[in-house]
């Protein structure tokens, strides 16, 4: 499972990532981060038997933990499958299928935003 991490360094400076992976024994899959003086966020993909054990820890720890179910939106009345968001996508997220409509691997996606955009007709949305 993905979860979003936000946290503020005005709660500490403490390693939260490191500390959950120490104190859980869970092994995490930091997917993308932004970090910088004062805050953070991180995309983490975790086993989803272990996902609110790693929740719980983090959020004890002062992060502020929320779990994504979905990547990337599209909609489909919008799409014209014009592939502006295949050249961009640095995790390969998107496809044609055979034919030739815009196919997603939803589970790949980092929700860098990129894609959102370069896609000309606004069809690809971020989750909330």
């Amino acid at each position: 499972m993905k979860l979003l991490v936000n946290f503020s360094r005005g709660k500490g400076n403490a390693p939260i990532i490191a500390q959950v992976v120490k104190d859980t024994g869970v092994l995490i899959n930091v997917e993308r981060a932004m970090i910088d003086s004062s805050e953070g966020e991180a995309l983490i993909e975790v086993p989803d038997d272990q996902c609110q054990l790693v929740r719980t820890t983090m959020t004890r720890l002062g992060a502020t933990v929320r779990l994504l179910e979905h990547g990337i939106n599209l909609n489909t009345s919008e799409c014209v499958d014009c592939g502006a968001c295949l050249s961009i996508c640095p995790r390969e997220v998107f496809s044609f299928d055979n034919e030739w409509k815009l196919a997603i691997a939803e589970d790949r996606c980092v929700l860098c935003g990129q894609c959102v955009d370069a896609c000309p007709h606004h069809a690809l949305t971020l989750p909330l």
